[in-house]
């Protein structure tokens, strides 16, 4: 009976793939996975405690992720209590700005200190006045050239009580219709005392001047009416001066209007028809 059952084994197919499933390569092969040393070096690194996390790798085109930490909104000093502030931390631009309190002040005091000194000491124009005229010569026929001689008796007086005036640069010529007949002569510098008054005399002209034939005829016309009417003209720079306080330089421009007395022919002193006008622009 053992015999035939060992036939029949031997004779069976089905035993014959049934043993060789138990010897099948994939079951191999599976059973290598399970012992695969790839898979206990996986394992490892899950366990390993210095292994960083893939997202905690440095790639070379990415930067490092930085923890997320709150923007400082300010800095807060410590406060030894509420309501007080620590001595040691107090605001730094506090003397500055007592400085500039100060120095506001300051100013407002000089400019109120100004204000009262100029009201009291404000300087009043020089007065200007023409009290005689005379003329020498007039040679009105050689045109476009005439020459006239003249001379005049000037009084510049101060009218201030606490200034006194400085003329530096003071020149006068004589004009007509608007046009010079006359050079211009440079006096000498002038100084004014408090209610100061000072007499020039210039002589003025005796030199060929170009003028317009408007002018030329024009002399002539109201010579012969026996009425011109001329400007003295004076240009300049004056200075203030009260105390040991000068001022900077200041231009003086002024004209008086004369009405002479001319005849023709007439020499030496005419009269003054009318009382001069003098403007004075400083």
């Amino acid at each position: 009976m053992a015999e035939i059952m060992q036939i029949h084994r031997q004779e069976d197919p089905t035993h014959e793939h049934h043993s060789q499933r138990q010897h099948d390569p994939f079951q191999e092969h599976h059973s290598q996975r399970q012992h695969d040393p790839f898979q206990e070096h996986h394992s490892q690194r899950q366990h390993d405690p210095t292994q960083k996390h893939p997202s905690q790798r440095n790639f070379p085109n990415k930067m490092p992720q930085q923890h997320h930490q709150q923007p400082q909104q300010g800095y807060h000093y410590p406060m030894e209590h509420k309501g007080n502030m620590d001595s040691r931390y107090r605001m730094p631009n506090a003397p500055k700005r007592e400085h500039c309190i100060c120095i506001t002040i300051f100013f407002l005091l000089l400019g109120i200190i100004l204000l009262i000194l100029w009201l009291a000491y404000h300087p009043s124009k020089p007065h200007i006045t023409v009290t005689s005229a005379s003329i020498y010569s007039l040679n009105a026929t050689s045109p476009p050239f005439m020459s006239i001689s003249m001379q005049f008796t000037i009084f510049l007086r101060n009218p201030n009580k606490h200034v006194s005036i400085y003329f530096d640069r003071l020149s006068t010529y004589v004009s007509y219709r608007n046009q010079p007949i006359t050079p211009h002569v440079i006096l000498q510098p002038l100084y004014l005392e408090k209610h100061g008054t000072v007499s020039v005399s210039p002589v003025l002209g005796s030199v060929p001047v170009p003028v317009s034939a408007d002018v030329m005829n024009g002399l002539v016309v109201d010579e012969g009416y026996g009425v011109v009417g001329v400007k003295l003209v004076f240009q300049g720079r004056l200075r203030w001066k009260s105390g040991e306080i000068k001022s900077a330089h200041y231009n003086l421009y002024a004209k008086c209007d004369l009405l002479l007395g001319l005849k023709k022919g007439l020499v030496g002193q005419i009269p003054l028809i009318g009382a001069p006008v003098c403007d004075v622009d400083s």
